[in-house]
C-alpha cells in the first residue's frame, strides 16, 4: 500500500518561486484594483496608467452600460439561481443571442456564463471517440483542455502554419475515418498576432473537417462594426465563439453554429448544462455594451490609434514588441522569467501596471510583458506610459 501524501505535489518548485516573488516585491499576480477599470486605474493607493486590461473598448465605465446593468438586477434580480436549463433563461438571455446572431451571422447561438465554458464544453462535446481535434499551438488553455477531455485525439500543429496543419490533416485522413475538428484563434492573447483565416478555411474543408474559430481577443476590435476577424476576411466558419469580458464589458461567451449543433449542445454539453446561468447584470450589460459597439466605430478608429503610438514609442526604445499587430496587445518579449517580473515591478513603481506573462501562459523562455491599449486612453496616457518604459529600461540590462 503506497503511503503517498496527496498534498505533497504542492510543495514544488514553481509554488517556492510563486513565494520568493511575493517575498521580493515581484509578485505580478492577484494585486487589487480599487477602481474601474478604465484607462487609468488606482492601485495601491495610487493612480496607474493601466496597460493590462481586455477591456478594448472602454465600455466598463459607460454610463449606458452600467445603467443596463443596474435595471437588468432592478428587473430580475442579482441572480438566476438556477441554470439556463432549468429556470435560469431570462428574455434577456435569448435577447443577446439573437443579436449576436444578426451582428455576427449565423443561424443560431448560445450563450455560456463563461467563455472558458464555451470552448471546454463544445471540444468535450462534440469530439468523441473516434475523431480528431486539431489545435494550433498558440490556442487557448480553454481549448486545450477541452480538447484533453474529449474522448478523441488531440493532434497539435505549428502555430499559424496552414501548411503544418494540411500535413496533419492528411496524416489523419489516411489512417483513421472519424470527424475532425480544427480549432484556430482569429486574434492571439498572448501575441496579438494573426492567422489568415481563409487559408485554415480552405485547409479544413480540402479535408472534410470542421472549423472552430475563437474571436475573444478580435470582437469589438476588428472586422467591420467590430464583427471579428472572420467577418473581416469573409471566412464563415462552422462554429465561431466569443466572450463577455472583453470589448464587451461584461462575463461570458457564446457559440454560434447551426441548429442542429446548438440543439445538441442544449442537451448533452455537461459546462453548459451543470453551471449556473449568467447574472442578469452581466447578461444586460453585455447586450448594452454590443450595441454601442456597433453603432460607436470612433472606438476601433481610437483603439488602432493608441496601439500604433505605443508600439511605434516601444520599437524607438528599444524594446522587441515584434510586428506590429491589428489589435489591442502589443507583447514586450523579455525571455528570462526574473527579468520579466523586475520590468514589471519597476514599471508598476513608475506608475504604470503591465500584464506579466511567464509559463504556461506562454512557452518556456517566452516570458513577456502583455501590454494592451483602450480605445479611452488618451496620447497623454500613452506618452506617460512611454515615459515610465523609458526609466524602467535599465532592468534589462
Amino acid at each position: 500500500m503506497s503511503d503517498a501524501d496527496l498534498f505533497a505535489k504542492c510543495d514544488s518548485p514553481r509554488v517556492q518561486e510563486y513565494r520568493t516573488a511575493g517575498e521580493m516585491g515581484l509578485l505580478p499576480y492577484f494585486r487589487e484594483m480599487a477602481s474601474q477599470p478604465g484607462p487609468v486605474v488606482v492601485h495601491a493607493g495610487k493612480e496607474v496608467v493601466m496597460l493590462g486590461s481586455n477591456n478594448y473598448l472602454g465600455l466598463t465605465a459607460d454610463e449606458r452600460v452600467k445603467r443596463a446593468a443596474t435595471e437588468a438586477v432592478e428587473r430580475y434580480g442579482s441572480g438566476c439561481t438556477g441554470s439556463r436549463l432549468m429556470n435560469g433563461t431570462l428574455p434577456i438571455h435569448t435577447e443577446l443571442e439573437s443579436e449576436l446572431c444578426d451582428w455576427l451571422g449565423g443561424e443560431a447561438c448560445l450563450v455560456f456564463t463563461a467563455g472558458y465554458l464555451v470552448n471546454l464544453g463544445v471540444l468535450s462535446t462534440l469530439v468523441g471517440p473516434g475523431d480528431a481535434v486539431f489545435l494550433d499551438t498558440g490556442c487557448h488553455a480553454s481549448l486545450l483542455d477541452g480538447a484533453q477531455m474529449s474522448r478523441g485525439k488531440m493532434v497539435p500543429f505549428k502555430h499559424n502554419s496552414s501548411a503544418s496543419l494540411r500535413r496533419r490533416l492528411s496524416a489523419w485522413r489516411a489512417d483513421d475515418g472519424g470527424g475532425a475538428l480544427v480549432c484556430v484563434e482569429g486574434l492571439y492573447s498572448m501575441e496579438g498576432d494573426v492567422p489568415s483565416l481563409a487559408e485554415f478555411a480552405a485547409a479544413s474543408a480540402e479535408f472534410g473537417a470542421r472549423l472552430m474559430i475563437d474571436e475573444a481577443h478580435a470582437l469589438g476590435v476588428l472586422g467591420p462594426d467590430g464583427a471579428g476577424r472572420a467577418a473581416e476576411e469573409g471566412v464563415r466558419p462552422d462554429l465561431l465563439m466569443g466572450t463577455f469580458s472583453k470589448s464587451l464589458a461584461s462575463c461570458g461567451g457564446f457559440l454560434i453554429a447551426p441548429p442542429d449543433v446548438i440543439d445538441y449542445l442544449r442537451v448533452l454539453c455537461r459546462p453548459f448544462l451543470f453551471t449556473a446561468a449568467s447574472v442578469p447584470a452581466a447578461i444586460a450589460a453585455a447586450l448594452e455594451a454590443l450595441r454601442v459597439c456597433r453603432k460607436e466605430g470612433w472606438r476601433r478608429d481610437a483603439l488602432a490609434e493608441r496601439a500604433a503610438q505605443l508600439h511605434r514609442g516601444l520599437t524607438e526604445l528599444g524594446y522587441p514588441v515584434g510586428a506590429p499587430s491589428p489589435g489591442a496587445i502589443i507583447p514586450v518579449h523579455v525571455s528570462d522569467d526574473w527579468k520579466a517580473a523586475r520590468l514589471w515591478r519597476a514599471l508598476l513603481d513608475e506608475g504604470v501596471y503591465t500584464n506579466c506573462a511567464l509559463p504556461p501562459a506562454v512557452p518556456r523562455g517566452r516570458a513577456l510583458l502583455r501590454t494592451s491599449v483602450m480605445a479611452t486612453h488618451t496620447p497623454e496616457h500613452i506618452d506617460r506610459a512611454l515615459r515610465a518604459f523609458e526609466v524602467a529600461r535599465s532592468t534589462l540590462d
